[in-house]
Order: C-alpha cells, then structure tokens, then sequence
C-alpha cells in the first residue's frame, strides 16, 4: 500500500506551533482556542479573518517553523501505521527544511520515498490538485491521509480512498482518532469505535 499523508495536524502535534505562531505574527492578544479553530479549516481563510495580509505568510512560516522545532512531537502510534505501507509521501504546505529536521528528530526520516513541498515546488495550494497528481505520476497512491478537508479534496476529485485523523467534521471514507487504529480499522477494514 502507498500513502500520501498530510504533515501539520496529521503526522505531527504542530497545532500549538502553529497557533503560537500566528499569535505573533497577529500582534493581537487573541484566544488561541479561536485561532486553532480558524486553523483547522485552512491558513488563507485565518489571514483573512483576522486582517493579517498574504505578505506576511513567509513571516509567518518562519515562527511556526521555530515553535514546531521546540514543542511539536509525531503522534502516538505513527511509527506502525507508517510501517504498514510501501510507500509514505507527504504532501506539506511547510519547507522541506523544517519537514525534515521533525522526521530526523524522531527518527521517521527513513519512512518516507518522498517530500512534497507544495510551495517549494512551485504547485498550487491545497486544496488543488496539482500536488496530488505529480505524486500520482511517480507512484500508485492508495490512501491519503489528512486532518483537514482541504487535504481530502484533491485525493476525492482524484477517486483516491481517504482517512480522516482527529477530525470527525469532514468528508472521509474512514475516520479515525488513533493510529492505534490505523491497522485495524483502515487496513484490515475492522468497524471503528463511534466517535
């Protein structure tokens, strides 16, 4: 089995990281559950809530980078779930840089064929296709997994099975809270425990 996997939210606890981050970056004092909640949809939509311009985006990669490089730690359970497939490929938002420092810290650098920065590379953001398609090209994809809808949509429009981590709000064909449920519920097809 090859799986395409999301980073932020999905391999990695970056939430905190990346709400800290744009606390900062905001100057504002705002309630950081609301920021996470903003987050959780997509970043464009948060910059846009809260008035922050599009330029400042490459700031704010920077502190999440710094913040995820202190507090941010893989799920529980990952290394198994990452050991049942063939292939592992992410496709990030993130640099490579900063993907990379995480997997090495945690040693699950060795999981994975391939990183795709989507805007290192030159794609479209998620929720487009792009990305997905150039995996697509190199390897025969059969799951992706991702936190967020905007990580679902593109494997949806490409008829590609999907798994939702932590986030029982979205569109999936398997929804999961652990990766202790990885093995059994989506690769041997048990019925998951209600969320």
């Amino acid at each position: 089995m090859n799986i395409l996997w999301d980073f932020d939210g999905t391999l990695f606890d970056t939430y905190p990281a990346l709400v800290q981050g744009f606390i900062e970056l905001s100057g504002q004092d705002l309630d950081p559950e609301e920021v996470l909640s903003w987050l959780k949809k997509d970043s464009k939509t948060t910059f846009r809530h809260y008035g922050i311009d599009e330029s400042q985006r490459r700031k704010y990669q920077e502190l999440y980078n710094h913040y995820s490089r202190l507090t941010s730690k893989p799920f529980d359970y990952l290394e198994e779930a990452l050991a049942s497939a063939e292939h592992n490929v992410i496709v990030t938002h993130r640099d490579k840089e900063s993907t990379r420092y995480l997997l090495n810290k945690y040693d699950l650098a060795k999981y994975f064929t391939e990183i795709v920065s989507v805007e290192e590379q030159g794609f479209t953001r998620k929720p487009h296709t792009s990305a997905y398609e150039y995996v697509l090209e190199k390897f025969q994809i059969d799951l992706v997994v991702g936190d967020r809808d905007l990580d679902l949509i593109p494997a949806r429009k490409l008829n590609i099975q999907t798994v939702a981590f932590q986030n029982p709000n979205i569109q999936a064909d398997t929804h999961i809270n652990s990766y202790a449920q990885f093995i059994p519920v989506v690769l041997n097809g048990d019925s998951p425990p209600s969320l």
